[in-house]
């Protein structure tokens, strides 16, 4: 005599199995969101230090990959939307975030040639790009951004975008 009720895993004859759908919690636009976030509140930490210290060097490592993983979502998205044919949004999405790729580029090369001189400059023209994120209160931890600079340097030299 077989089993009444199934084991874990077996369908009982004539059942109906549902499956639902696959849900991708970690989209490419949820990751340029945090790392939007993250670079705003890095940008307004590092206005506030008076001398470039490990943490400020730090700081600026953690933008660069912050704009790295921003660029490569953007790549993602736009493949995405060209498979669908949605070729116009695509054109408009990429040139609205095309900077990321060459800003992460440059704020590495200042990084590696320890060109100092130049961060200010290039923080300065992120200012504007993260003026309308809101922050009331700082919510990323150090935690986020230190070692970063000693990982960056450890590493081969991102690719350029040119």
């Amino acid at each position: 005599m077989g089993h009444i009720y199934p084991y874990a895993g077996e369908q009982m004859p004539g059942e109906i199995t549902y499956m639902s759908r696959v849900i991708n919690i970690d989209s490419p636009s949820k990751r340029r969101n945090a790392n939007q976030r993250t670079i705003a509140e890095l940008l307004r930490r590092l206005s506030q230090k008076t001398v470039l210290d490990e943490d400020a060097k730090d700081m600026a490592a953690t933008i660069v990959y912050c704009l790295r993983d921003i660029s490569d979502g953007v790549e993602q998205t736009v493949t995405a939307w060209e498979k669908r044919d949605y070729w116009m949004k695509a054109e408009r999405f990429l040139r609205e975030w095309e900077w990321t790729g060459e800003m992460s580029a440059n704020l590495e090369d200042v990084l590696r040639n320890d060109a100092w001189d130049l961060l200010p400059g290039l923080l300065a023209e992120l200012f504007p790009r993260y003026a309308t994120v809101q922050i009331k209160t700082m919510t990323r931890k150090p935690e986020v951004w230190q070692g970063a600079y000693r990982e960056l340097m450890a590493e081969a030299p991102g690719k350029p975008p040119w």
